[in-house]
């Protein structure tokens, strides 16, 4: 589950940056000559790059503490606090600023996530099936955010949408410590 909510909420955070970016922060009137396409551009490169550092770090500190859900609930709270910045700040600042605590919660989650999985795996001959299905749970959150995003833009615009990244990333951060068998 928390896999699942952590994928919802970065996907659901990001669907509609480019629509963000041109509607409410007027990228192309800040920048004049470029495009909310170029804004866009710059936000996946930082988001990207934290990433791909604090998966590597986060995995190290996950691994030397043994401390897997603290990890995931800490990951969770980022995102969310990247998301509730969006929900009440519409700059290009709060927009880079938003980018790098997404990437750094995620990166971190990614970090431990598999490591928790292969923890809570119940029986070896069921493993492949298993991660299979805990597979899904990284896919599918993309394909349910393309549904439930439209929804909350028309709901309640970008704050809705921002604020609805918040609460499915405090859901996954708070639901990790039901897993009795991991620290």
């Amino acid at each position: 589950m928390t896999r699942f909510l952590a994928a919802l909420a970065i996907a659901i955070g990001t669907l509609y940056l480019l629509f963000f970016l041109h509607d409410k922060v007027h990228y192309s009137k800040l920048f004049p000559g470029q495009t909310a396409a170029d804004g866009l551009l710059i936000l996946t490169v930082i988001y990207t790059a934290c990433v791909v550092v604090t998966a590597i770090g986060g995995g190290m500190i996950s691994d030397r503490l043994s401390k897997r859900k603290v990890i995931v609930s800490i990951s969770g709270a980022l995102m969310g606090a990247a998301a509730l910045l969006l929900t009440f700040v519409e700059t290009w600042t709060a927009a880079l600023v938003a980018a790098a605590l997404y990437g750094v919660g995620f990166g971190a989650y990614l970090a431990v996530d598999q490591a928790l999985i292969t923890q809570v795996l119940p029986a070896a001959a069921d493993r492949a099936k298993d991660l299979g299905i805990i597979n899904i749970a990284i896919v599918g959150p993309t394909a349910l955010a393309g549904v439930i995003s439209p929804g909350l833009v028309a709901l309640g615009g970008y704050p809705a949408l921002f604020a609805g990244s918040f609460i499915v990333s405090i859901a996954g951060a708070v639901l990790v410590w039901r897993i009795k068998s991991v620290p």
